[in-house]
């Protein structure tokens, strides 16, 4: 159960730009019916597990199903099904019923949705220190994290979410080397956004930080946005760059546009595909952009595979599946030899990291002779597009995590609700982007390189991964990364503003429920249950009756006669 008092997916446009009030009828999904939106007065479930499935369809053809066309014979199978919710109505009710519990041990009724945005930096930046940052630019590189369909927890978001989340951390990892090597001017600053799916929850809250001096920089530091959307291929050869119109009026906003955009259009180069540039008067598609552009005119780009009406057909669907993003592999492989495939799809995201990667480092101030020596590696691509869409209990996740959190692989799905998807991004950033030290685990988990070192847990974020086990030997050698990787609040800001109708951000819950399940029994006919209830009467009359006539006859029954004396 999820409510809301309403929905923000795009700019206000009208209050934005009166010229562009059109701009609020451009259908991005013309294949969407709005079905996850509706409210439903009665629960709807989702099986997976083809026992489940098994046992009620083999109890329906064994009790209900009809025999040369006779009506089926008593007793039938049901099923009946729990599903308790405890928020009604809309978020300003659940949350006002939330502070008026004068229990003892209150009961929440509903709770804002919300994880942590994932996010580091090529120049270590204090983090201790929030707000502007002297002499600092930063080129955000933006991706989304999380994915939702109909059932919240079928929701792999293989083209919407993960084909662009994967293709960051691809070009993250392109660019550690040369960025340590030859560090350009600005700092390039990736960001993995929470809660986009519902009214951009993460990129909002960054915002409203940056404006507050909650942040490690402010807006005043950022240079410029490059936002990675859907970007699968699909076979075909071309991405689509699009940029607002109404920011790009300014000469000095457009001027870097068209820089990012000459910048994005020579890293593609001699690679498999072409980038063209959406229609100039032609509004942004969702994204996370909008949310600074709402704050501030920033100059910006978002990559996407569409220049119009999108192109996946299951956007926010279960479809949108590891099938359709056509990651498939040759039969009779085992899961380690899937894992090392590199598939098609792996090899045109690759190129596409290549070119947001090579793109980023020029953006940053980098020099454009350094661009050949960027290159993402298509084998990392296909490894992540294996682990967050197929199987995520593998064994290039589990080196790269800490034993406590290998438990949750299997759990791993991209949905709004659970925060696997978040560490796993942290923790594939981490090693993606920072380096292995050799100090103490005990060092490494408090946040230090040695027992004096009061300062670099400011600057550095350190993790003790499990490592991989050495042949023929069950104990994993661990280490530790030292890395900038943090962690961000995503809750709307409506939260915390304490303004549950709020027009500016987000104001979506969840309800508190209590255990979802289900129960498959025998039902009797109707003539049955009657007959049932009437013997039953009957008895009970009967005992009843038997009862008063033992009671009034107790003295008789149950008096004892006296010994002579």
């Amino acid at each position: 159960g999820v409510t809301a008092s309403g929905r923000r997916s795009q700019i206000a446009w009208k209050s934005y730009d009166p010229t562009l009030a059109h701009c609020n009828v451009t259908v991005w999904n013309p294949l969407g019916n709005g079905l996850s939106y509706e409210e439903y007065d009665f629960p709807i479930f989702s099986l997976k597990d083809d026992n489940d499935t098994q046992v009620i369809r083999q109890c329906y053809l064994n009790h209900n199903q009809a025999v040369n066309g006779s009506s089926p014979r008593y007793p039938l199978c049901a099923m009946q099904l729990y599903s308790h919710m405890s928020a009604v109505t809309d978020t300003a009710t659940c949350m006002r019923r939330n502070d008026i519990n004068f229990s003892i041990s209150p009961e929440m009724v509903c709770d804002p949705l919300g994880d942590f945005n994932v996010w580091a930096s090529t120049r270590p930046l204090n983090n201790t220190e929030k707000g502007h940052k002297m002499w600092e630019k930063v080129v955000i590189a933006a991706a989304r994290l999380d994915s939702r369909s109909f059932f919240f927890d079928v929701a792999p978001g293989a083209e919407s979410g993960a084909s662009g989340f994967i293709t960051l951390l691809a070009a993250a990892h392109a660019l550690r080397n040369v960025t340590q090597e030859a560090q350009p001017n600005r700092t390039i600053f990736y960001t993995f956004f929470q809660g986009e799916t519902f009214d951009y929850i993460g990129s909002s809250r960054m915002v409203y930080d940056m404006e507050n001096n909650q942040f490690t920089v402010d807006l005043d530091n950022v240079h410029s946005v490059l936002e990675i959307g859907q970007v699968g291929l699909h076979g075909e050869s071309r991405l689509w760059l699009h940029s607002d119109p109404v920011s790009r009026r300014n000469s000095s906003v457009n001027e870097e546009v068209r820089k990012l955009i000459e910048n994005l259009q020579s890293a593609a180069a001699g690679l498999g595909f072409t980038v063209g540039e959406a229609g100039f008067s032609q509004p942004l598609p969702p994204s996370s952009f909008q949310r600074f552009l709402r704050a501030r005119q920033i100059p910006g780009v978002v990559i996407e595979n569409h220049q119009l009406n999108f192109t996946n057909r299951y956007y926010e669907s279960m479809y949108d599946n590891a099938e359709y993003l056509n990651v498939s592999y040759p039969p009779n492989l085992t899961p380690e030899e899937q894992l090392k495939f590199v598939t098609d799809t792996a090899k045109a995201l690759t190129e596409v990291a290549t070119m947001v990667a090579r793109a980023l480092y020029v953006q940053a101030g980098g020099a454009e002779n350094q661009q050949d020596n960027i290159n993402a590696d298509r084998q990392i691509v296909s490894q992540m597009l294996y682990g967050f869409l197929v199987r995520s209990n593998n064994s290039w996740f589990q080196q790269l995590i800490p034993s406590d959190l290998t438990s949750h692989l299997s759990k791993l799905i991209l949905n709004y609700t659970s925060s696997e998807p978040t560490l796993l991004v942290q923790y594939l950033l981490a090693n993606l982007t920072g380096s292995a030290i050799n100090i103490t685990q005990e060092n490494c988990q408090n946040q230090r390189e040695d027992e004096n070192d009061k300062e670099s847990k400011h600057m550095f974020t350190y993790m003790w991964v499990q490592g991989a086990a050495p042949p023929n030997n069950t104990k994993r050698e661990g280490f530790c990364v030292r890395s900038t990787v943090r962690l961000s609040r995503a809750v709307s800001p409506a939260f915390e503003l304490r303004d549950y109708t709020s027009k500016d951000y987000s104001t979506w819950t969840e309800s508190r429920w209590k255990s979802i399940k289900g129960r498959i029994f025998l039902v009797a006919s109707h003539e049955l249950e009657m007959l049932t209830l009437g013997v039953g009467v009957g008895v009970l009359l009967a005992s009843l009756l038997l009862t008063y006539i033992i009671s009034s006859k107790a003295d008789i029954l149950f008096s004892s006669g006296r010994e002579p004396t």
